[in-house]
């Protein structure tokens, strides 16, 4: 069976029964209707392969950028099998600024839609036209409006009612050519009067700083997503925690949410650069779980539900994974 170790940041030493690449509809259709049971990978910065996986994994590897601009915005056709920093790289290079607050993210630009991927209080919707994907169960082409895809907190539609429904092949972004720079969110707030480059070398610099290199320590970055609790549940552990560091998030219903960072809320629990054997939640950022060499996919697992008890138990909050965990079948859930 071939192996999936290069196929996942996380580096586990698992495989499948195959593997297999496509760079363009056609051929991954052809591939498609030949494999009974598959999973469609994108870079693997989002995904665990925890155990052998009895079936086919599908790479995509479309690639492909085009441009064009008008008076008020830059266009971009992206295939969904680039890497994501390269876009904005390219795009930074270019002046067709409006990433630079998701410098660094790690993984492939079909993925980004489907965690709406997000920095430094920047989500990726916000820049999202339209996305072109496939029917699996029919190979009908199909493009999808922003409004379509039901974007919300590291969350689209593409989770839940096209879940192993779709193929993304392209993401259409539309980048202003004025906007308000977003610098409200952690260190950026400390920058005078930068520009875009100053933001996307400071977003860098900072995830440099605290989060590890995926090529030099095996991680799939953010493990879990940021709790949003009512303003109630968050008053109950501010009155009993000075300082806890939160954001307001505005919501649709009459009164807005508080975000905690899961990073605090599993410091305070105690691991903060706990080791389980191979598996280790990163010293300077505790919102990463890491691979010091060779990890199991039931390490993995038995820490991550360990922090999502000891937090639960404590702050009566249920952390949720950010990263996608597969079993021998395919998807699975904590």
């Amino acid at each position: 069976m071939p192996s999936l170790q290069q196929y996942s940041t996380f580096g586990l030493n698992t495989s499948c029964t195959s593997i297999q690449s496509f760079s363009d509809v056609d051929s991954f259709l052809s591939l498609y209707k030949n494999t009974d049971v598959c999973y469609l990978l994108g870079g693997g910065s989002n995904s665990i392969f925890t155990e052998t996986f009895e079936g086919t994994v599908l790479v995509n590897e479309i690639k492909g950028i085009s441009h064009f601009d008008d008076e008020n915005s830059h266009f971009l056709r992206v295939g969904a099998g680039e890497n994501w920093h390269e876009l904005v790289k390219l795009c930074m290079q270019n002046e067709w600024f409006g990433f630079e607050n998701l410098a660094l993210i790690p993984g492939s630009v079909g993925a980004s839609p489907i965690q709406n991927i997000g920095a430094y209080g920047l989500e990726v919707d916000t820049l999202i036209q339209t996305i072109e994907a496939v029917v699996l169960s029919t190979g009908e082409k199909i493009l999808l409006k922003n409004e379509d895809c039901q974007f919300g907190y590291r969350d689209s539609v593409f989770k839940h009612a096209l879940a192993n429904k779709v193929l993304i092949t392209h993401v259409n972004f539309v980048l202003p050519k004025v906007y308000d720079l977003n610098t409200a969110y952690g260190e950026l707030a400390a920058l005078t009067n930068p520009t875009p480059h100053d933001i996307y070398h400071k977003v860098i610099e900072v995830r440099k700083s605290k989060l590890p290199d995926p090529a030099i320590l095996g991680n799939s970055g953010s493990f879990f997503k940021n709790p949003i609790v009512t303003h109630d549940h968050f008053k109950t552990i501010a009155d009993q925690y000075e300082h806890v560091p939160h954001f307001t998030v505005e919501t649709k219903s009459a009164d807005d949410s508080v975000k905690i960072p899961a990073a605090w809320l599993i410091d305070q629990a105690g691991f903060k650069g706990k080791t389980l054997n191979d598996v280790r939640c990163h010293p300077t950022q505790p919102l990463v779980l890491t691979n010091l060499g060779d990890a199991n996919g039931s390490d993995v697992l038995s820490m991550a539900r360990d922090i999502i008890a000891s937090v639960s138990d404590r702050f009566n909050i249920k952390l949720e994974p950010e990263v996608r965990l597969l079993g021998s079948k395919g998807l699975i859930s904590l």
